[in-house]
């Protein structure tokens, strides 16, 4: 009994031992993975801070809307200007589709704003109201330019189940010519005018008369007015120097205009879907050049004269 004894004891013993021998041996291998994990991580949170920096961004010096300038040397401008410099900046998805969509849809805008005597400079205001796209608004306010319906009628745009011409870009940019081309009368300044575009000139004469002063940067306005010409000047300066705001791109990038040509329509129309396969075209592609065509029918029972925009390339292929 004894020697069994002496055996388990000893058996014990280099157990013991043993543990404490693998112990000695796990240690210097546990400390290398931490150590390699430490610097891994350590590599990770330097490329995280090295390869993604936010800057402040240098506010210009001197800039105008529609040649009429901007009283940067004034505190609260300064830092309004800097705030949507910084927003616009730094919202990197929402301006690189801008600076695409301005690629297709300037040259529409831009010949008309120049025929209608109106400053290329609020081009940019339909790129703040509607990201260039056919928004529809909380309001109702609908289109790149964001009309209203009595707006809309107004100014003569056939509003209706069938038709809204507010959809319709180059009737509605002249709207917006003529409604801006009447407020600077009313204002004196592009820049009221601009603001009147949002607020109405009634709501912008309220805050003239209320707060006596005659000159938009004067006025204290609710957030949305009192951001609006900044905003409009900031996607004027990003989108004219887009690579100084960081913004990189090649040509083959941007959105493209499809050349069309106007067929003319005096007649019903039963069914669009038909309609567009007379011109080799599906019912989708009709209507993304045609958009102020708001039902798959025109009644059109006054026989009204309507030019309908086909694509003139081959730019479409079907899915078939």
């Amino acid at each position: 009994m004894k020697l069994v004894k002496n055996l388990l004891m000893g058996a014990g013993i280099l157990g013991i031992a043993a543990i404490s021998i693998n112990a000695v041996q796990e240690t210097p291998y546990k400390e290398s993975q931490k150590k390699q994990q430490k610097e891994k991580q350590t590599e990770y949170d330097d490329k995280a801070v090295n390869d993604y920096n936010v800057y402040a961004l240098p506010v210009p010096e001197k800039m105008d809307f529609a040649g009429e300038g901007v009283p940067l040397h004034l505190q609260d401008i300064h830092e309004r200007m800097d705030r949507e410099l910084l927003v616009n900046t730094y919202w990197q998805s929402n301006g690189l589709l801008l600076l695409k969509r301005a690629n297709k849809y300037f040259p529409i805008i831009e010949p008309i704003l120049a025929e209608e005597g109106v400053p290329d400079d609020f081009k940019y205001l339909a790129v703040i109201e509607s990201g260039l796209t056919q928004a529809i608004s909380p309001a109702r306010a609908v289109g790149f330019w964001q009309i209203m319906e009595g707006t809309g009628k107004d100014y003569n745009l056939e509003i209706n189940d069938n038709v809204d011409e507010r959809y319709h870009i180059e009737k509605s940019t002249r709207v917006a010519s003529k409604y801006l081309k009447k407020s600077k009368e009313k204002f004196g300044t592009w820049t009221l005018a601009a603001a009147a575009f949002n607020a109405g000139n009634r709501g912008v004469q309220r805050q003239l008369d209320r707060q006596k002063v005659n000159d938009y940067y004067d006025l204290l306005l609710g957030e949305e007015t009192g951001r609006y010409v900044f905003r409009i000047l900031a996607l004027k300066e990003i989108m004219n120097d887009p690579k100084k705001y960081g913004f990189n791109f090649e040509d083959k990038h941007l959105y493209n205009h499809v050349p069309t040509r106007k067929v003319k329509v005096d007649t019903v129309v039963s069914d669009f879907a038909d309609f567009a396969k007379e011109f080799d075209i599906n019912y989708k592609i009709l209507k993304i050049h045609n958009p102020w065509l708001r039902e798959a029918h025109l009644n059109n029972a006054s026989r009204k004269t309507y030019y309908i925009e086909i694509p003139e390339e081959k730019v479409y292929t079907s899915a078939e």
